[in-house]
């Protein structure tokens, strides 16, 4: 079965997914690329921040070179959910890191076309007065 995987780097197909249950298994480079987030022996880590496997349930977070990533991130109080099927995943930030980027008042950045199919970022006018009109329907 082929599993996609949506995270806020994007969508992904990691071919050495697999899913059990409550668990979602990917090689440690697969999650890295798919996360951000790197296999280390104390723990996984991005940046400067490590998250701990507990030493006594160290088997349900690492099996042989695979990661656990759906352990890690319930580890990280961080929201996750994953089709009944188990065949798509979507791994979402932690509220504290959301609250954060909300607090700082900074637009993450983004790219959409124009009428004509020109991209443009928001970066690309960093330094400028932007003003973006958003909307939802519910």
């Amino acid at each position: 079965m082929r599993i996609a995987l949506l995270s806020e780097l994007g969508r992904f197909e990691p071919p050495s997914a697999e899913a059990d249950g409550q668990g979602l298994w990917l090689s440690a480079a697969d999650a890295e690329t798919a996360t951000g987030w790197s296999l280390k022996p104390e723990g996984l880590c991005r940046g400067t921040v490590c998250i701990p496997a507990p030493p006594a349930d160290r088997d349900a977070y690492v099996r042989g070179g695979a990661t656990n990533i759906a352990a890690f991130w319930r580890r990280m109080d961080a929201p996750i959910g994953a089709s009944a099927a188990g065949d798509i995943w979507a791994l979402g930030e932690p509220a504290e890191t959301r609250a954060a980027e909300l607090a700082s008042l900074d637009a993450p950045d983004f790219a959409l076309p124009d009428i004509d199919g020109h991209v443009h970022r928001l970066s690309d006018y960093r330094g400028q007065k932007v003003f973006l009109a958003t909307w939802a329907s519910w």
